[in-house]
């Protein structure tokens, strides 16, 4: 396999590496994100989504803790809260990342594995200073049981449009309107970047990922929610779209006080908000509805009825009221888009999935 590329190196940015060095311990939010440490493999990188809760609706997705850290500045971050030492932090071994992978999914060789590098970062935001993930697209590409989600909002796409991907990764965006980009997610790709750098994938050949999330209040949400969508749909056709979620603002109420000491300039903590089952505040239920509902005919009168869409971190009530149905199980969820990837991609899911292998363990609801 090919080792990691280094492709651009910025004297701004500080850059240390050493298998035997310790991660440089920063609790400075804002001076860790001026530190890069590549760092060996210790100890288990992959995981399953640590929002999982039984109150609510996940889909089960599985993540690669290649990256801890992000340049960028979203006010409503959750890693702001969250993470102990803010130094970037990149796992600089692909392999040892890769075997994790292959062990995991021999111990449930039914199982197909939706695998994304976003928890706790951007996937490709570093791309250009680490080279990480062009290096984890072409190891995927040779998994037949597992596909890659890369999810970003950043345009730096240029490193991974020469991987031999295989159809086995799937390029996704955070996406919102230019005027929560402008005032809510500093130092992020403007809207127009984002798409150009979406053209350029889908030219490649490459599956697409929209997450509308977290949709957030502000002056024409109502207008300019349809129009971002029409404005996506522009650059991509349906049939390379693996999935589209939507989901709104949400964080733990301690993160309140944290917000408006780092982003005093942002109002997000000036809106009505209720406390859910899981700790999160939320909008409150009728608001979140009309939200969703407005998105989600948007996306249906742009795409029509194939990609798959599905709620994140809602009630199984929310999905009623929004989508007509639920899933019976955080399990299930996981089945629906295993199978929806199965039936409208041919190749991509190793073999039909197996509905009760799949709900096995997990409440019904």
């Amino acid at each position: 396999m090919k080792p990691i590329k280094r492709i651009t190196k910025d004297p701004s940015l500080k850059a240390t590496h050493s298998p035997c060095q310790k991660t440089p311990v920063n609790d400075d939010y804002r001076e860790g994100k001026r530190h890069l440490h590549f760092s060996p493999k210790k100890g288990e990188t992959l995981d399953v989504c640590a929002t999982i809760h039984d109150s609510y609706v996940c889909c089960n997705v599985h993540v690669l803790k290649s990256v801890s850290g992000c340049p960028y500045e979203c006010t409503y971050c959750f890693l702001q809260n969250y993470l102990t030492n803010t130094t970037t932090t990149v796992i600089d071994d692909p392999d040892a990342m890769i075997q994790e992978v292959v062990e995991r999914a021999a111990s449930q060789p039914w199982r197909f594995f939706r695998i994304g590098t976003w928890e706790l970062g951007d996937s490709l935001a570093l791309e250009s200073y680490t080279g990480q993930a062009a290096a984890l697209v072409e190891r995927f590409a040779h998994l037949p049981y597992a596909v890659l989600e890369l999810k970003t909002k950043s345009d730096q796409v240029d490193q991974i449009l020469h991987c031999e991907h295989n159809g086995r990764t799937v390029v996704s965006w955070s996406l919102n309107t230019s005027d929560v980009i402008l005032k809510q997610e500093l130092k992020t790709a403007p809207l127009e970047m984002r798409l150009m750098a979406m053209k350029k994938v889908v030219k490649k050949g490459y599956l697409i990922g929209l997450h509308f999330d977290p949709m957030i209040l502000h002056d024409d949400w109502e207008a300019n929610y349809p129009k971002l969508v029409d404005q996506v749909a522009e650059c991509v056709p349906a049939n390379q779209i693996a999935w589209i979620s939507i989901g709104s603002l949400r964080f733990n109420p301690e993160m309140k006080a944290r917000m408006a000491e780092l982003y005093p300039a942002s109002n997000l903590g000036a809106e009505e908000m209720v406390l859910g089952n899981d700790g999160k505040v939320r909008y409150p239920k009728p608001l979140r509805i009309d939200m969703y509902r407005t998105i989600y005919r948007s996306i249906r009168n742009a795409f029509g009825n194939a990609p798959f869409v599905y709620l994140c971190m809602e009630r199984w009530d929310m999905w009623d009221v929004v989508l007509g149905y639920h899933p019976t199980s955080i399990g299930d969820l996981d089945y629906l888009m295993t199978q929806d990837l199965f039936k409208r991609f041919p190749g991509l899911v190793h073999e039909e999935p197996n509905a009760d292998l799949y709900r096995e363990g997990y409440s019904s609801v």
